[in-house]
């Protein structure tokens, strides 16, 4: 099965479950940027409901994930959604309720949830409607200062977790790329922007970070890379110093 027909079956089985909720669900991040690599990547979605999710309908939501794998042993994506299931009003005002959250870590139910500033922009700008009335007109699109707030929040985690692995060059990469530009790009985009703009301080680690984005699958099991990526945190540290120094330079204008 196709990452398409599973985005497809899914949205289907959401929508007949909260049918009488009126869902309006989005897709956004790598799957709708062109960007989504099997055995790296997420599939994002976002379904904002027009009624509030029963109990019922939470306790069966909340473990869905499992479920459709049940359905279809072997599929390689249903594992892979992440997102949350909440009204319209929760995420835009904050209101308290009951929320189905999906994420790498599990699933669960909670009372609120929020969307940072890139997660807003993607779904603005190149998130693809699902399911039912597009109503995006509804959000407002983030400022300089919320995209800056959430820069400097990520490289705090940086520097506290950033102590081996790939990812974190693309996500200082893409990081610096949307505080020169004001715009998000897909990760892939990102580091090979910085390779070409050559703003980072090791090159051969983004590269190798790019490389492997690219081609997960291929690299996964590979010594070389594995054993590499696992020294990798001095690389992380410097190429942070980078976007720390434009969030400085960018205290007055962001853009």
């Amino acid at each position: 099965m196709t990452l398409n027909e599973s985005i497809e079956i899914m949205t289907d089985e959401i929508v007949s479950i909260l049918s009488d909720n009126k869902p309006t669900i989005y897709l956004y991040g790598s799957a709708a940027l062109d960007d989504f690599k099997l055995g790296w990547s997420d599939i994002d979605i976002i379904v904002l409901n027009e009624e509030e999710l029963t109990a019922q309908q939470a306790d069966y939501l909340v473990g869905f994930r499992q479920t459709m794998l049940k359905h279809y042993p072997g599929n390689s994506y249903f594992r892979l959604f992440e997102g949350a299931m909440l009204s319209v009003d929760a995420l835009l005002n904050g209101k308290t309720e009951r929320i189905v959250y999906w994420g790498t870590s599990g699933q669960r139910i909670v009372d609120t949830y929020s969307l940072d500033s890139f997660a807003i922009a993607e779904i603005l700008d190149s998130g693809i409607l699902l399911f039912g009335n597009d109503i995006r007109d509804k959000f407002s699109y983030p400022t300089h200062e919320q995209f800056k707030a959430d820069i400097h929040r990520h490289l705090i985690t940086i520097r506290e977790h950033g102590t081996d692995g790939w990812g974190w060059l693309l996500d200082i990469a893409r990081g610096i790329y949307t505080i020169q530009t004001g715009k998000v790009i897909a990760k892939t985009l990102a580091g090979e922007w910085a390779l070409e703009k050559e703003v980072c301080p090791v090159m051969e680690s983004l590269k190798r970070a790019v490389e492997v984005r690219k081609f997960p699958l291929k690299y996964k099991n590979l010594e070389e890379y594995q054993n590499y990526a696992k020294h990798t945190g001095d690389d992380i540290q410097q190429f942070a110093d980078v976007l720390e120094k434009e969030i400085m330079l960018q205290k007055q204008s962001f853009f």
